[in-house]
């Protein structure tokens, strides 16, 4: 079998296909630069799942690029930055999420949470007051 098909066949312990699965056939099948953006959302998604964060934010890019309105992509993205260790990206996309959609709760813990992981406690503690009242 060769090595490009491997993770189409992979399959978790419980016997549920694995969620790179998908993402390999999606690889395999289509074409990224051709795919629109509810495709590359789609896709993005699929990768998310599948822990390839760096994959998913390279979609999520294109398609905050064309619709930089939307929300939900954005998040993602900042999402994807922030499993990736890409901090500083991850808090420019969550500010701009919270200036789109300033009672997005998810958001604001995230940007507390990307804040401490850069050491910078202080500026965190805004955004998490704002996240718990905003979950009360």
């Amino acid at each position: 079998m060769t090595e490009e098909f491997r993770g189409f066949h992979a399959f978790r312990p419980d016997g549920e296909p694995a969620a790179s699965r998908w993402s390999d056939a999606l690889q395999l099948f289509a074409a990224p630069e051709a795919a629109d953006a509810a495709s590359r959302w789609e896709r993005a998604g699929v990768l998310f799942e599948a822990r390839d964060y760096a994959g998913a934010a390279k979609l999520l890019t294109a398609v905050v690029e064309e619709y930089p309105e939307q929300v939900a992509p954005r998040l993602l993205l900042a999402r994807a930055y922030y499993h990736s260790a890409q901090l500083r990206r991850a808090e420019a996309e969550l500010r701009a999420v919270l200036d789109r959609d300033p009672v997005e709760h998810y958001a604001h813990l995230m940007l507390g949470r990307t804040l401490q992981r850069q050491g910078r406690d202080e500026e965190a503690a805004g955004p998490l007051r704002t996240a718990a009242a905003l979950a009360a």
